[in-house]
């Protein structure tokens, strides 16, 4: 237990983050010049395993959540730090969405694609294209609003946080499935569902940690789109159930 402790302690610690441009904009070359990957020899799985475990008992964390880069977010930091509240949680779960709000606009896009390229595959006819299109400006609505947010209280929303780093690790399948052109409707919407269903439950979660911090206005805003958020389930749900029971029936 003290383990796991020590860990999460970590994540949520402050540090100096080079991922945002307001922190380090002189640095961006540099960074950019490290994309080159090391070329790594074929190894066995028990020496695989035996490098996986050395680097998990280093119990070091995914990133780190950046201090503020303005002095609109020093002070907000004082604020909220004085009130007992700890905004490094609520910064990292901002950073969360609007990595993964991003995420979904490109989800939609890929998708929507795939509906105008395809309308005689099974399924195609069921999925409504402006239905579509209007999910997907929702996603980049909720960005800015993520974004608008993070802007006000001082917070960078071009660094990345842990949670985001971590979002996009886990997004990484989902956007494969939806731009695979080999895959078939019902296979992309069980994907795009899988994401909504985390967009879901982490917009709730969003909601009550703002208003825990007391920022009554901000998490009317979250509620918000928390409800369209539970529209785009409910509707890729029936989409995928339609689907389904169309190829169950069919002979």
């Amino acid at each position: 237990m003290a383990n796991t402790e020590t860990r999460m302690e970590n994540t949520e610690t402050r540090a100096l983050n080079h991922t945002g441009i307001n922190m380090s904009p002189t640095l961006t070359k540099e960074m950019l010049s490290g994309n080159a990957l090391f070329k790594v020899g074929p190894v066995s799985s028990e020496e695989m395993a035996a490098i996986r475990t050395s680097y998990i008992t280093l119990k070091t964390s995914v990133g780190s959540v950046p201090i503020p880069g303005t002095f609109r977010g020093f002070l907000q930091t004082g604020k909220d730090k004085l009130t007992g509240h700890n905004p490094e949680v609520l910064i990292n779960k901002l950073g969360q969405r609007l990595a993964f709000e991003r995420t979904g606009v490109r989800l939609y896009d890929a998708l929507i694609m795939k509906c105008e390229a395809d309308q005689t595959s099974p399924g195609a006819d069921v999925i409504s294209l402006d239905v579509l299109k209007q999910f997907r400006k929702e996603e980049a609505e909720h960005f800015e609003l993520v974004k608008e947010v993070m802007d006000s209280i001082g917070a960078d929303p071009t660094a990345q946080t842990p949670d985001a780093d971590a979002s996009a690790m886990a997004a990484l399948g989902v956007i494969k499935v939806l731009t695979e052109p080999r895959t078939s409707f019902p296979q992309c919407l069980n994907a795009i569902l899988a994401a909504e269903l985390t967009d879901h439950a982490a917009w709730e979660l969003l909601v009550e940690l703002a208003h825990g911090m007391g920022q009554t206005k901000t998490a009317q805003r979250f509620q918000e789109a928390l409800g369209q958020e539970s529209k785009h389930v409910e509707q890729i749900k029936s989409w995928l159930r339609e689907m389904t029971l169309q190829q169950a029936t069919a002979i």
